[in-house]
């Protein structure tokens, strides 16, 4: 099950391991019709971390990463930011990115 992120907790959940952050917001479609898919990339891909980032409560984060659309999907590998996805991202797209991850440097 995706965890939920705050500006304290951020910088611990993404420090090890592969993590999928989604920024999303409560009034944001896109954000709400994809949270499902990602959520369920938790379950598929063993060892895949989901993180959700709730923008409209976490805008201080959201400042310090630059992230200044939704949705917004990051990667990061053992606190490195590897790649990241825009609102234009589909759940296909989606799933590319977290086995392109998991799968290799």
């Amino acid at each position: 099950m995706a965890t939920e992120a705050t500006a304290d907790t951020f910088a611990g959940l993404v420090a090890e391991g592969c993590v999928l952050v989604d920024f999303w917001g409560p009034r944001c479609v896109p954000c709400l019709s994809l949270m499902p898919a990602v959520e369920k990339l938790e379950e598929r891909l063993p060892g895949l971390r989901v993180v959700k980032v709730n923008a409209t409560e976490n805008r201080q984060v959201c400042r310090d990463l630059r992230v200044f659309g939704l949705p917004t999907f990051v990667f990061y590998r053992d606190g490195e930011e590897r790649s990241r996805l825009g609102s234009d991202a589909t759940a296909a797209d989606i799933t590319a990115a977290a086995v392109e991850l998991m799968g290799g440097e």
